[in-house]
């Protein structure tokens, strides 16, 4: 079972669909002082699953609160703008 993508406000990812993540999974990667999807994509093509189904398939931040053997165990993400184009806004650092 994966964490749900609750919703996405990065309108300019080609696998956003109406403000909802409809990539078969993401991964939550980023820099020291905060989390950003790793499969935000810009190239003007809409990309993804039919439906809505996106769930986090791997964390990389180790230190958020959320992250258990790299696995998201929040009860869902949610991803917008922060200091890169598409964050991680669930993240919480330990």
């Amino acid at each position: 079972m994966t964490t749900h993508v609750a919703d996405c406000s990065v309108t300019n990812c080609s696998f956003n669909d109406h403000s909802a993540c409809n990539a078969a999974a993401i991964t939550v990667g980023g820099t020291q002082d905060h989390a950003s999807c790793s499969t935000f994509i810009d190239t003007g093509t809409h990309g993804g699953l039919p439906k809505v189904l996106a769930g986090v398939g791997a964390c990389q931040r180790a230190e958020c609160i959320h992250n258990d053997h790299l696995m998201c165990t929040a009860a869902e993400v949610h991803v917008g703008p922060g200091p890169d184009n598409a964050d991680c806004l669930t993240y919480a650092q330990k």
